[in-house]
């Protein structure tokens, strides 16, 4: 048996995080496979197969969940289910650095609630690993209360921090007595669990299933035949659209949900170490997603919210009403009439969005603005504007740290409000700050932005084209941060985005920095589509998703290292730091 060592580390919001290790012999290890354990446990739970998998040319690693086991945080609960995966990458990246590995050799396995959470971390931060493994996700939990669901959305509006306490049994999990025994004896165990991490699971788990063609990363599913927990019909839909061309589903009759820890467990221990054997033995994936624009799952969602809708068929009906009372009652709102006015993806459109004032003619054009402000794809593009604002800030840290100047430019700024205000919040004093935009309504509104900021010293605005390759490379002076919010996920092509990007590189210093956003999901797709209308034509604003890999593999093609990531806790908009590579 393998002695194990533990260790913590502080996440990003200051959580410690307790995991343990067990090396191999090698005392610079080559590969890694890391545990996710199942929700109320903690990674002692999986210690078992660090022996049974009889991997001992690997290391292995577990951690404990926040609010779980050893780890910090309140008892159970987390702030979202997506704090949990950035969790997850972080952790990774920690191990990543402390035991000098790369992403692309370790190996991930997971069970019931660990397994969505590495799901959703593969498909919202594209690690590219060498392989996963879902045994029993938790894709679909059997709630057997009627109207579960929505009595916990009313519970999670009306009562501060709710929790519920599971009702599944030892007995229920495993047939294996020892597994039983020590469950019911474990004081680590927490069988309480945030509503809002319930519900949380929930939606991301129906967004990754319905999504699964993002992921590329080598998978194999385990499925338990009786299973008192999930469904097992959510588990075999991801495995149909899992876009990883290497992909194995593995059914074991009469296993209950504790997979790997059942009595009979050996069949299913098997078939893991064979396929992380086999994925090790190969080198990783180097298939290129740089023409996703011309084919795909992305491409084929595009030309069918392109293709107009029959008239009179049920959906060329409901969009026409929607359609239809967005262009009249809807006008009642400031924002909405601003939306018909400038384009619903306009810069001006974007400023009063992050100004967030309800306005409309009488109290109910105010209530439909506030209606229509509070919508998911609005509030995703707020948090987005936060996250830039961090990452800012991070790069600037950054640059002070290896004593280099603080020279901004964004591309695309629009009114350039994320980034005046990013600026003057953080007491940020960049050496230049250049702000461009193509319209020239932007360029002035940022000019007057930058004169009531009393930004005017250090500060310009200019008109520029974010897809001239020649002049994005002779910006002068040359940035140390290069930002790029919210342009690329408005064009479907990866042609002019690849040059801007290059321009771009030829521009930053080495080892300078580049914030991009992306979007890898979005839950009003169709709405947007055919109600919808854009700055740039006055014709319907239809967008072609990018996977997060494929964003990443634009970046990285210029030139650029990925360093970090922030995404949404409802999966729609990411904003990423990369530096650039000499």
């Amino acid at each position: 048996m393998r002695v194990v060592r533990e260790y913590s580390f502080q996440t990003s919001d200051g959580c410690e995080i307790h995991f343990r290790h067990w090396p191999t012999e090698n005392p610079w290890p080559e590969r890694a496979i890391v545990l996710f354990h199942r929700g109320h446990e903690h990674g002692g739970r999986m210690a078992h197969l660090v022996d049974e998998l009889d991997l001992p040319a690997r290391d292995f690693f577990a951690w404990d969940a926040r609010g779980l086991g050893k780890s910090g945080g309140d008892r159970g609960y987390a702030e979202s289910f997506s704090r949990l995966v950035k969790d997850a990458d972080e952790f990774v990246r920690h191990i990543c650095q402390k035991f000098n590995l790369r992403e692309e050799d370790i190996a991930v396995v997971g069970q019931s609630v660990g397994s969505v959470i590495a799901a959703a971390w593969v498909h919202d931060y594209a690690p590219r690993l060498r392989a996963m493994v879902l045994a029993a996700p938790a894709f679909d939990i059997k709630l057997y209360v009627p109207f579960a669901k929505a009595g916990l959305r009313l519970l999670a509006r009306v009562a501060r921090r709710p929790f519920v306490t599971s009702y599944v049994k030892a007995k229920f999990l495993t047939h294996d007595p020892e597994r039983i025994r020590t469950y019911e004896s474990d004081p680590l165990i927490v069988r309480p669990i945030a509503v809002n991490v319930l519900l949380g699971l929930h939606e991301t788990a129906d967004r990754v299933v319905s999504d699964a063609a993002a992921i590329r990363v080598p998978t194999q599913v385990l499925v338990s035949g009786s299973d008192w927990v999930v469904r097992k019909e959510p588990q075999r839909r991801f495995f149909e659209r899992l876009g990883s061309p290497v992909k194995e589903l593995h059914e074991f009759p009469g296993f209950f949900h504790d997979t790997l820890g059942e009595k009979d467990r050996r069949a299913a221990v098997e078939k893991v170490r064979g396929f992380l054997e086999l994925a090790f033995s190969e080198p990783p994936e180097e298939r290129t997603l740089l023409t996703a624009d011309e084919s795909g799952p992305t491409r084929e969602e595009h030309d069918r919210l392109s293709e107009p809708l029959s008239p009179l068929s049920p959906r060329g009906l409901f969009w026409a009403a929607t359609r239809l009372q967005m262009q009249t009652i809807g006008k009642l709102s400031e924002g909405i009439r601003l939306g018909w006015r400038m384009g619903f993806d306009s810069g001006s459109t974007l400023d009063y969005v992050y100004r967030n004032r309800a306005g409309g003619v009488t109290p109910i054009g105010t209530l439909i603005d506030r209606v229509y402000l509070d919508s998911i794809g609005w509030r995703g593009i707020r948090q987005r504007k936060l996250h830039l604002e961090e990452l800012i800030a991070s790069a600037a840290a950054r640059l002070k740290e290896e004593l280099k100047p603080l020279r901004i430019v964004d591309i695309a700024a629009g009114h350039g409000r994320y980034v005046v205000e990013a600026v003057t919040r953080a007491g940020l004093s960049p050496e230049s700050l250049l702000l461009r935009d193509f319209s020239e309504v932007n360029v002035e509104a940022g000019r007057r932005l930058i004169e009531e900021k009393g930004l005017g010293k250090t500060a310009r605005f200019e008109r520029g084209d974010a897809f001239d390759r020649a002049s994005l490379s002779s910006l002068d002076p040359k940035p140390t941060l290069a930002i790029v919010s919210g342009l690329y996920e408005l064009f479907p092509e990866n042609k002019p985005v690849l040059e801007s990007l290059q321009g771009l590189a030829s521009a930053i210093e080495p080892d300078g920095y580049l914030l991009y956003t992306n979007q890898p999901w979005h839950p009003q797709l169709e709405l947007i589509a055919r109600v919808l209308t854009s700055h740039r034509d006055g014709k319907r604003w239809v967008m072609r998703r990018r996977t997060q890999r494929e964003m990443d593999e634009l970046v990285a093609e210029a030139g650029f290292e990925k360093l970090e990531e922030r995404i949404d806790e409802w999966g729609i908009f990411t904003v990423s730091l990369a530096r650039r590579l000499r």
